[in-house]
């Protein structure tokens, strides 16, 4: 397993993260058995998987906690908490039941990194002004140790609320989307937090647009109809097949993890499953040389400038 240091925080991660939400949830979303989910997240440690990321939204948290009893020193862990609800913005008092719960669940008694979950343009304001002094109180009584912020990519595709919450340093660590569908974060987000020294997460780099043939196509003849992508310069039928060839990638779904891992500025690459041989294959994938630079050449010059769909 390749590892890195995520930024300022001086955490030492191994560069595939394993992640606990998703569409997949450890299992949980597919019928899988609690038992099953919990020996998912060990073996996930097994190979050398050293960041959980879950969260209270994601119903994953007891089951992180169950799977790391008498490993939780040889993890990095993040878990989340939303910053609005459904009776609105979450107030001091409420993000700190959260933060105790959290730790309940995931039995432990500090929390390595805590996200502000899905941090909008509308809710930025608030987080910043009534969530993050009191993370500030929960770091110093020594509940949790950095402060992060997860974007909303799917409704925030270029970035806006994640831009204001770099440069703000406030946070110690953020979750960025980036794919080779949308790689505006590129230009957007990382240049600021290498200037701060800020650990980059990556989520979606494989969503349905890339772990499915179907999807695919469809969205790239929404591209080229739209005139984002010019007409003809791709096989309709296996747009990304030019990646798969000796010496590139044996597989889409290799080629988006290896594009966003070895992207300059990222740290961990997050990764969520509840099959046992998937994970195996995607922290292989993850741990894969870049893609060679004629592919990215021309994944650069076909989707570089799109800011507009996270690929989900």
């Amino acid at each position: 397993m390749d590892n890195v240091v995520l930024g300022r925080t001086g955490l030492e991660v191994s560069v595939a993260g394993l992640g606990c939400g998703g569409h997949s949830r450890l299992g949980q979303a597919t019928g899988r058995s609690e038992a099953e989910s919990v020996a998912l997240v060990q073996r996930a440690v097994d190979l050398g998987v050293t960041y959980i990321d879950t969260a209270r939204a994601y119903g994953t948290e007891e089951i992180v906690g169950t799977a790391l009893q008498g490993r939780r020193d040889r993890v990095v862990l993040s878990t989340k908490a939303h910053p609005v609800g459904g009776d609105g913005p979450l107030s001091a008092a409420e993000l700190r039941a959260s933060v105790e719960l959290s730790l309940r669940r995931l039995r432990t008694d500090v929390i390595d990194v805590f996200h502000l979950h899905g941090v909008g343009v509308e809710s930025y304001p608030h987080c910043a002004e009534v969530l993050v002094p009191e993370l500030v109180r929960l770091r110093e009584e020594g509940h949790l140790r950095f402060l992060a912020a997860s974007e909303r990519f799917g409704a925030d595709p270029g970035h806006e609320a994640l831009g204001r919450a770099v440069d703000d340093g406030h946070f110690d660590v953020v979750m960025v989307g980036f794919n080779l569908l949308n790689p505006s974060a590129r230009e957007r987000v990382l240049p600021r937090t290498t200037a701060g020294d800020i650990g980059v997460e990556v989520m979606f780099a494989v969503r349905r647009a890339l772990s499915r043939p179907d999807e695919l196509r469809r969205v790239v003849a929404e591209l080229v109809a739209e005139g984002r992508v010019p007409a003809g310069v791709l096989d309709p039928e296996d747009p990304l097949g030019f990646l798969i060839h000796d010496g590139g990638a044996r597989s889409v779904v290799e080629a988006a993890y290896r594009f966003a891992r070895h992207e300059p500025g990222c740290h961990v690459v997050l990764s969520g499953t509840g099959d046992p041989a998937h994970l195996e294959e995607n922290i292989a994938s993850i741990n894969g040389p870049p893609l060679p630079e004629a592919d990215r050449a021309r994944l650069r010059s076909l989707f570089g400038h799109l800011d507009h769909l996270s690929g989900n």
